[in-house]
């Protein structure tokens, strides 16, 4: 890219991306006999090994092609445009049909035909209330485009039972549950995207005041939790502390999670547009950089999993949390590379820089595109999407990171937001020359 910065250039990069790397992988991934979409492939995506069903996919699914189908760049056609709502309806109703159980959580797993299955021994069928808020998210975007009623209705249930369900501290989250005495990052991030999916739907369908009143409240507050507890004055965002909302100096309170800090940074920053709320931008810039600088791998390039929030591997004391699963995962997975950090990472330092105009996003974002684009995209073509997981040095990988599945959710979210951002650019005469 050099250093001239060109916006239209860039759009082209990525619609072209998007196009003939990442959606043809997808769009032949749709279950047209059960409903609902297919996702557990091997880490190339060239072999599905199970026909299982995770709800937070499934509801992921939903989002991307209804997001697909809302564009506001003109990247599709109006064909391709509905046939993309019709793909987001075909999986919404699958949802619709099949996740609830009796007591009105969402299923963890389901069977190719929508059976609830136990996704391990022990297990209950309810094991993550992020299934739950991945169909809200999911519902709501494809009824603020079709403007479905049957949708926003289900949305608005199952939102009302998730903020019930956590505030009463009822709720479970596989595949890594917290530990006593901690709280994580992570119910306040998805609680903050997921608000901010749903009032834009309210809006979108005619909700009351009341409820999009309720819903900015709740914006608000998930706001002032990230910023005023997980983040500290150097801009580090940790993703567990204490309950009492202090640093735990162990293992677990000392982790941070690069890729996640760094997405959720954009959800600050977009619902703080959103409220009208500009000081949480600066705040939001400030970590997006300090999570890129203590995460970046400076012997191989890349952003590492999971850092010590003084930079590095992971360090701290394990006393009666050693056994715990977040603990394994952090020794065991800490220096990989995973595909979808680098998406988020993507979207995140463009967007900073449009925002700030502060040329050291600039460079951030130059690092990452190039290590990003030279690592993970499938290099057979026939095949397509990214490899998902390499090793430190960028070797591939054959393991299971969190869940078996292949999901297409944060890549093309991510493109799809940076062909937004850089068609408004471009309109607006954001191109030119940056030192």
């Amino acid at each position: 890219m050099g250093q001239a910065f060109d916006a239209g250039e860039l759009l082209t990069f990525y619609e072209d991306h998007l196009k003939r790397v990442l959606l043809p992988f997808w769009l032949r991934s749709t279950d047209r006999e059960d409903g609902g979409y297919f996702n557990c492939y091997d880490n190339t995506g060239a072999r599905l090994v199970s026909t299982d069903k995770y709800t937070w996919s499934q509801g992921r699914f939903v989002w991307m092609y209804a997001k697909l189908a809302s564009m506001s760049a003109d990247t599709f056609g109006p064909g391709e445009k509905k046939e993309f709502l019709e793909l987001a309806g075909h999986g919404a109703r699958f949802l619709m049909d099949h996740c609830l159980l009796d007591n009105g959580h969402c299923a963890f797993v389901m069977d190719k035909r929508g059976k609830p299955k136990l996704n391990a021994p022990g297990d209950r069928y309810d094991s993550s209330i992020f299934a739950d808020c991945f169909v809200v998210a999911g519902l709501a975007k494809y009824a603020a485009v079709s403007g479905d009623g049957d949708s926003i209705r289900f949305a608005r249930r199952l939102y009302r039972s998730v903020i019930d369900r956590i505030d009463r501290g009822d709720y479970e989250m596989a595949p890594y549950p917290t530990p006593e005495g901690y709280k994580s990052h992570n119910i306040p991030m998805i609680l903050l995207n997921v608000t901010d999916e749903l009032l834009q739907a309210e809006e979108a369908c005619g909700g009351d005041e009341r409820e999009t009143g309720r819903l900015r409240d709740n914006m608000r507050r998930f706001l002032r939790e990230i910023t005023e507890h997980f983040i500290d004055g150097d801009g580090v965002l940790n993703e567990m502390i204490g309950t009492d909302n202090r640093r735990v100096d162990s293992l677990l309170g000392r982790y941070c999670n690069p890729g996640h800090s760094i997405e959720d940074m954009w959800f600050v920053i977009h619902a703080a547009r959103k409220l009208g709320e500009e000081s949480y931008i600066g705040k939001a810039a400030k970590t997006a950089r300090k999570m890129v600088e203590i995460g970046w791998d400076d012997e191989y390039g890349g952003l590492l999993l999971f850092v010590d929030r003084d930079g590095g591997k992971p360090r701290g004391d394990t006393t009666g949390i050693e056994h715990t699963a977040m603990v394994r995962q952090i020794r065991e997975n800490w220096d990989n590379k995973l595909w979808w950090p680098h998406s988020e990472a993507l979207y995140t330092t463009l967007l900073c820089y449009r925002l700030t105009g502060d040329g050291a996003f600039l460079d951030d974002y130059r690092r990452i595109h190039e290590y990003t684009f030279r690592t993970f995209p499938n290099p057979d073509e026939t095949v397509g999407e990214w490899i998902q997981i390499r090793m430190r040095g960028g070797e591939p990988i054959s393991k299971v990171v969190a869940l078996p599945v292949k999901d297409p959710y944060h890549i093309i979210r991510n493109v799809i937001y940076i062909i937004e951002l850089l068609d408004s650019m471009e309109r607006t005469g954001g191109s030119g020359s940056c030192a």
